[in-house]
């Protein structure tokens, strides 16, 4: 138990030591939003190089995914963390029969283009349908698949590229890349 004489000394060393720490932990913020802005500018720096750099094989499943209304299409750039694939394109559908024309559409897209899929999954089901291109994975989900299985979360180490209107629309990145992958 603390004597009051006791209490007044730690009162009275309280405000000052909290006043330091105040002080120091100001600059640290201060510190830590200009490295924060830093740190932003390094990741849309990041995510553009990204996107610069996203095979257009997978651009055209995107853009076939899109075209038969797919939900929260996300792309995963594994090529820092994985040896076996280099992307991961994840979307859903709302009903069986959705998840199987998205993955119609897009290996007929793929088709077309000249890529074939290595390895088909899961499309009888339609829970999960996973398309393997070697270079990049498409799984395609159910919505309560999606949320059962997270591969967002079990693979959240990978850059996030963000897929945009515009990345799916017809700018001139877009089409340089498509062109750049349909060339090679």
């Amino acid at each position: 138990m603390k004597t009051e004489e006791s209490y007044m000394e730690t009162e009275n060393h309280t405000p000052i030591e909290h006043d330091e720490a105040s002080a120091a932990n100001h600059e640290a913020d201060a510190n830590h939003e200009t490295d924060g802005s830093r740190s932003d500018e390094r990741n849309a720096h990041a995510v553009t190089n990204a996107v610069a750099d996203l095979d257009g094989r997978v651009m055209m499943a995107l853009r076939a995914a899109s075209e038969k209304k797919a939900v929260d299409p996300v792309v995963l750039d594994l090529r820092q963390i994985a040896s076996f694939t280099d992307y991961f394109v994840i979307a859903s559908g709302t009903n069986a029969r959705q998840v199987q024309a998205i993955a119609d559409a897009i290996t007929e897209t793929l088709k077309r283009a000249g890529t074939r899929e290595m390895r088909v999954e899961g499309y009888a089901s339609a829970e999960w349908v996973l398309l393997d291109y070697g270079d990049f994975v498409v799984h395609i989900f159910e919505a309560q698949a999606r949320t059962f299985f997270d591969l967002e979360r079990l693979w959240r180490d990978a850059q996030r590229i963000p897929v945009t209107p515009q990345l799916l629309g017809e700018s001139p990145v877009v089409m340089q890349i498509v062109a750049t992958s349909e060339e090679a």
